[in-house]
């Protein structure tokens, strides 16, 4: 390999790793807490909370359930209800959400690792923009509201907060 083909290479390898750390050392707002379901029966009364701060209102975000359960889960779906209370508020808003967690034709919907499954579920189009109002510490607190109680082969169900790239 001539001299001018080594150098290309050299500054092709330079570049690129560069390039690499760059786009890697961008800041990423995300908020994401998870909470760990007591023997894997989420009883109605354990409602999980997640506090989270946000400072910039002027991006939009997307939010988004996390929930992770076994293969053993019972149902297709799963109805929560989802309360907020915004800064500076005592009173909480509540919003009731049915998620799809498997359908006939393709199974389970979410990512799956032997018998467990992780779902990542958007509350807010994909398309569309949620705005907070006023910046400060958010509470969120997820209810589920299925007939079963406890509901089983339940691990894990959290809140993942991430600002909206443009």
């Amino acid at each position: 390999m001539n001299n001018l083909a080594k150098n290309f290479s050299s500054r092709t390898f330079l570049l690129s790793f560069l390039l690499v750390v760059f786009f890697a050392c961008t800041k990423i707002d995300l908020y994401e807490k998870v909470a760990a379901v007591p023997k894997q029966e989420w009883q109605s009364s354990f409602k999980p909370q997640f506090k989270f701060t946000i400072t910039d209102t002027t991006a939009p975000y997307q939010l988004f359930i996390i929930l992770r359960h076994t293969e053993k889960y019972n149902y297709n779906n799963i109805w929560i209800n989802l309360y907020t209370r915004t800064p500076g508020d005592s009173a909480t808003s509540k919003v009731q959400y049915e998620l799809p967690l498997a359908t006939n034709d393709k199974g389970w919907l979410g990512n799956g690792m032997d018998d467990l499954y992780e779902h990542r579920i958007a509350l807010t189009p994909f398309n569309g923009d949620f705005y907070f109002k006023k910046p400060g510490e958010y509470t969120f607190t997820i209810e589920h509201i299925m007939r079963e109680d406890p509901l089983q082969a339940i691990m894990n169900v959290g809140l993942r907060i991430e600002k909206k790239q443009p």
